[in-house]
């Protein structure tokens, strides 16, 4: 088998990967651009360059992404296949976090969750319109910043203690074992008058991340499983590391947010190539 080689064309960014025959991958990367077929065909050229890929030595192409169907007609020529985002999801999920049975929750723009097994059994549970495209809008409204990485920066130095309501401000009764005074009773419920755009950014972010962080836990327990996969851009996001630190302590869960999860949709989308995977299923 030759090199085969995943593509993930988004709205703006496009990644690429590859595996060689004995299923080493070789370094993702991304590229950005407006255009799906340009992005596609940079993020392909760009990749073959830096790792010396001659397009001989390319057995097949699999692709995903909302801007896949552009490419229809394959790329130089070499055998396309488009695979489900959510098989691509499952796949790259378990790849990367080692695991043979986990709830892979894929954040971008909005959220998805899968449950995935080893064998290629992935099933769709559901998602959120809550993603990265609601942290961007809000504070574009709010805040006046529409790039993810000026947000991050910004709630660096936030407080949220004077924009959410915590279980400490309304009782100071143990609600049940194991939930701390540290949990949030409502997202921006005491947003205060002094409440900087430092506390406003941190607290969006909370929000998107405790809402994405409760559905991946109903998904868990409604399959008897603790292990939560994150992949996906918003999964790198520094301040997500804090929330799902204090959801895994407070739920007894193990959130895991793997090396390169950034690249879990595309990685899995190579990986359809190696392990057949039925069409994903509710």
């Amino acid at each position: 088998m030759g090199i085969i080689i995943g593509i993930d064309v988004g709205g703006s960014t496009t990644k690429i990967v590859g595996f060689d025959s004995n299923k080493n991958m070789i370094q993702p990367l991304i590229v950005k651009a407006n255009d799906p077929i340009a992005s596609s065909y940079g993020a392909f050229g760009k990749f073959t360059a830096e790792n010396g890929i001659e397009i001989a030595d390319i057995e097949k192409i699999s692709m995903t992404g909302v801007g896949s169907s552009f490419t229809e007609k394959g790329l130089f020529g070499i055998p396309t296949e488009h695979v489900t985002e959510f098989n691509a999801v499952g796949l790259g999920g378990l790849y990367l976090s080692g695991l043979d049975n986990a709830i892979i929750v894929s954040m971008g723009t909005g959220t998805a969750i899968v449950h995935a097994r080893a064998g290629g059994q992935i099933e769709y549970m559901g998602g959120t319109g809550i993603g990265g495209g609601t942290l961007v809008g809000l504070s574009k409204k709010l805040l006046g910043l529409s790039h993810v990485s000026h947000i991050v920066e910004l709630a660096e130095g936030g407080n949220l203690e004077t924009v959410d309501l915590r279980i400490s401000d309304i009782t100071k009764k143990d609600i049940l074992p194991g939930l701390t005074d540290r949990m949030t009773a409502s997202n921006f419920g005491k947003m205060s008058e002094i409440a900087t755009r430092e506390d406003i950014a941190l607290g969006l972010m909370n929000l998107v991340f405790e809402s994405i962080g409760m559905l991946a836990i109903f998904a868990a327990r409604a399959r008897g499983i603790k292990d939560i996969v994150l992949i996906g851009n918003l999964a790198v996001v520094p301040q997500a590391e804090e929330t799902f630190g204090i959801l895994s302590e407070m739920f007894s869960m193990n959130f895991i947010m793997p090396e390169n999860r950034q690249f879990g949709t595309v990685i899995g989308t190579a990986l359809k190539q190696f392990e057949p995977v039925p069409d994903c299923c509710m």
